[in-house]
Protein backbone atom coordinates (compact mmCIF):
# COMPACT_ATOMS: atom_id res chain seq x y z
CA UNK A 1 0.00 0.00 0.00
CA UNK A 2 2.74 2.27 0.90
CA UNK A 3 4.75 1.63 -2.28
CA UNK A 4 1.34 2.24 -4.38
CA UNK A 5 0.68 5.67 -3.06
CA UNK A 6 4.69 6.51 -3.11
CA UNK A 7 4.45 5.70 -6.25
CA UNK A 8 1.13 8.04 -7.24
CA UNK A 9 3.16 10.58 -5.77
CA UNK A 10 6.13 9.84 -7.89
CA UNK A 11 4.14 9.70 -10.60
CA UNK A 12 2.01 13.08 -9.99
CA UNK A 13 5.19 15.14 -9.48
CA UNK A 14 6.54 14.33 -12.50
CA UNK A 15 3.30 14.91 -14.60
CA UNK A 16 3.85 18.92 -15.28
CA UNK A 17 7.49 18.70 -16.13
CA UNK A 18 6.51 15.31 -18.91
CA UNK A 19 3.72 17.88 -20.21
CA UNK A 20 6.00 20.27 -21.01
CA UNK A 21 8.67 17.59 -22.58
CA UNK A 22 7.67 17.54 -26.02
CA UNK A 23 10.08 16.94 -29.43
CA UNK A 24 9.29 19.49 -32.10
CA UNK A 25 5.98 19.91 -34.14
CA UNK A 26 5.98 19.53 -37.94
CA UNK A 27 6.13 22.57 -39.94
CA UNK A 28 5.13 23.78 -42.97
CA UNK A 29 5.70 26.21 -45.94
CA UNK A 30 3.91 26.98 -48.83
CA UNK A 31 5.04 29.33 -51.62
CA UNK A 32 3.79 30.76 -54.97
CA UNK A 33 4.53 32.53 -57.92
CA UNK A 34 2.72 33.90 -60.99
CA UNK A 35 3.90 33.89 -64.49
CA UNK A 36 3.37 35.01 -67.82
CA UNK A 37 3.87 31.36 -69.88
CA UNK A 38 0.32 29.00 -70.08
CA UNK A 39 0.33 25.80 -67.88
CA UNK A 40 1.50 23.43 -70.34
CA UNK A 41 4.97 25.47 -71.12
CA UNK A 42 5.94 25.84 -67.76
CA UNK A 43 5.13 22.08 -66.82
CA UNK A 44 7.36 21.13 -69.60
CA UNK A 45 9.68 22.57 -67.80
CA UNK A 46 9.56 21.87 -64.40
CA UNK A 47 7.16 18.72 -64.47
CA UNK A 48 9.96 15.91 -65.44
CA UNK A 49 11.17 14.71 -61.71
CA UNK A 50 14.76 13.23 -63.26
CA UNK A 51 15.16 16.86 -64.31
CA UNK A 52 15.62 19.52 -61.92
CA UNK A 53 18.02 21.87 -64.23
CA UNK A 54 15.81 24.38 -63.52
CA UNK A 55 16.62 24.96 -60.05
CA UNK A 56 19.47 27.41 -59.85
CA UNK A 57 21.00 25.33 -56.90
CA UNK A 58 20.92 22.19 -58.59
CA UNK A 59 24.24 21.59 -60.39
CA UNK A 60 23.01 18.24 -61.36
CA UNK A 61 20.09 15.21 -61.01
CA UNK A 62 20.74 11.84 -61.64
CA UNK A 63 18.23 9.20 -61.05
CA UNK A 64 15.72 6.12 -62.10
CA UNK A 65 12.51 4.92 -62.90
CA UNK A 66 10.88 8.70 -65.23
CA UNK A 67 8.10 10.16 -63.59
CA UNK A 68 6.67 6.53 -61.99
CA UNK A 69 5.81 6.13 -58.62
CA UNK A 70 9.06 5.66 -56.79
CA UNK A 71 11.27 7.14 -58.88
CA UNK A 72 14.72 8.28 -57.40
CA UNK A 73 16.82 10.95 -58.15
CA UNK A 74 19.59 12.29 -56.45
CA UNK A 75 20.44 16.25 -56.45
CA UNK A 76 24.22 17.66 -56.88
CA UNK A 77 23.91 20.86 -55.35
CA UNK A 78 26.32 24.07 -56.20
CA UNK A 79 28.76 21.71 -58.32
CA UNK A 80 30.69 18.86 -59.42
CA UNK A 81 30.74 17.08 -56.00
CA UNK A 82 29.07 19.45 -53.74
CA UNK A 83 26.21 18.27 -51.50
CA UNK A 84 23.49 15.81 -52.36
CA UNK A 85 19.76 15.12 -51.67
CA UNK A 86 18.03 11.74 -52.25
CA UNK A 87 15.02 11.64 -53.11
CA UNK A 88 11.66 9.45 -53.79
CA UNK A 89 8.71 10.16 -55.90
CA UNK A 90 5.56 8.97 -54.79
CA UNK A 91 2.66 10.67 -56.55
CA UNK A 92 2.80 12.02 -60.07
CA UNK A 93 -0.26 13.04 -62.14
CA UNK A 94 0.65 14.87 -65.45
CA UNK A 95 -2.74 15.77 -66.26
CA UNK A 96 -2.88 17.88 -62.94
CA UNK A 97 0.59 19.05 -64.07
CA UNK A 98 2.02 17.80 -59.66
CA UNK A 99 3.98 15.62 -58.24
CA UNK A 100 5.00 14.56 -54.95
CA UNK A 101 8.22 13.40 -53.38
CA UNK A 102 10.14 12.62 -49.89
CA UNK A 103 13.62 13.52 -49.42
CA UNK A 104 15.02 9.91 -48.37
CA UNK A 105 18.29 11.33 -47.28
CA UNK A 106 20.16 14.68 -46.51
CA UNK A 107 23.12 15.89 -44.20
CA UNK A 108 21.26 18.61 -41.54
CA UNK A 109 24.30 20.52 -42.58
CA UNK A 110 22.85 20.68 -46.21
CA UNK A 111 19.43 21.33 -45.04
CA UNK A 112 18.34 21.33 -41.61
CA UNK A 113 15.31 18.97 -42.20
CA UNK A 114 13.81 15.34 -40.95
CA UNK A 115 11.00 13.51 -42.65
CA UNK A 116 10.55 15.84 -45.42
CA UNK A 117 8.10 15.81 -48.46
CA UNK A 118 7.06 18.35 -51.04
CA UNK A 119 4.39 19.11 -53.41
CA UNK A 120 4.65 21.02 -56.70
CA UNK A 121 2.20 21.76 -58.71
CA UNK A 122 1.35 24.30 -61.77
CA UNK A 123 -1.86 25.68 -62.11
CA UNK A 124 -3.92 28.44 -64.59
CA UNK A 125 -3.94 31.70 -63.50
CA UNK A 126 -7.06 33.68 -64.14
CA UNK A 127 -6.84 36.06 -66.72
CA UNK A 128 -3.56 34.24 -68.37
CA UNK A 129 -0.16 32.80 -67.41
CA UNK A 130 0.49 30.18 -64.62
CA UNK A 131 0.82 30.15 -60.94
CA UNK A 132 3.20 27.73 -59.48
CA UNK A 133 2.88 26.56 -55.86
CA UNK A 134 5.73 24.75 -54.15
CA UNK A 135 4.91 23.09 -50.58
CA UNK A 136 6.40 21.39 -48.44
CA UNK A 137 5.76 19.73 -44.83
CA UNK A 138 8.63 18.80 -42.24
CA UNK A 139 10.09 18.38 -39.21
CA UNK A 140 13.58 20.38 -38.08
CA UNK A 141 17.31 18.69 -38.67
CA UNK A 142 17.57 18.30 -34.55
CA UNK A 143 14.93 15.53 -33.27
CA UNK A 144 15.37 16.85 -29.53
CA UNK A 145 13.95 19.65 -27.41
CA UNK A 146 16.62 22.74 -27.09
CA UNK A 147 18.05 22.28 -30.32
CA UNK A 148 21.56 24.38 -31.53
CA UNK A 149 19.86 27.92 -33.83
CA UNK A 150 21.80 26.07 -37.39
CA UNK A 151 18.94 23.62 -36.50
CA UNK A 152 16.14 25.11 -34.92
CA UNK A 153 11.91 24.98 -36.46
CA UNK A 154 13.27 28.78 -37.73
CA UNK A 155 16.71 27.37 -39.46
CA UNK A 156 14.23 24.56 -41.11
CA UNK A 157 11.30 27.18 -42.04
CA UNK A 158 14.18 29.50 -43.62
CA UNK A 159 16.15 27.01 -45.29
CA UNK A 160 13.24 24.94 -46.92
CA UNK A 161 11.63 28.87 -47.76
CA UNK A 162 14.91 29.83 -49.27
CA UNK A 163 14.97 26.75 -51.85
CA UNK A 164 11.43 27.36 -52.76
CA UNK A 165 12.16 30.89 -53.51
CA UNK A 166 15.18 30.44 -55.51
CA UNK A 167 13.45 28.09 -57.51
CA UNK A 168 10.23 30.32 -57.92
CA UNK A 169 12.50 33.17 -58.90
CA UNK A 170 14.25 31.50 -61.95
CA UNK A 171 10.55 30.54 -62.98
CA UNK A 172 9.71 34.08 -62.74
CA UNK A 173 12.79 34.78 -64.25
CA UNK A 174 12.71 32.69 -67.08
CA UNK A 175 8.80 33.06 -68.23
CA UNK A 176 8.09 36.84 -66.78
CA UNK A 177 5.55 37.98 -64.40
CA UNK A 178 1.93 38.31 -65.92
CA UNK A 179 1.52 41.66 -67.52
CA UNK A 180 5.45 42.64 -67.68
Amino acid sequence: MRRRLFMASLTALMLPGMALAHGPTRQKVTLTTEVAAEPAEVWEAIGNFQDMSWHPAVHSTTGEGGNEVDATRVLTLGEEGGPTIDEILYKYSDEKMSYSYRITEVAVETLPVTNYSSHLTVKPRDGGGSIVEWRGAFYRGYPNNDPPPELNDEAAIAAVSGVYQAGLDALTERFGAPGS
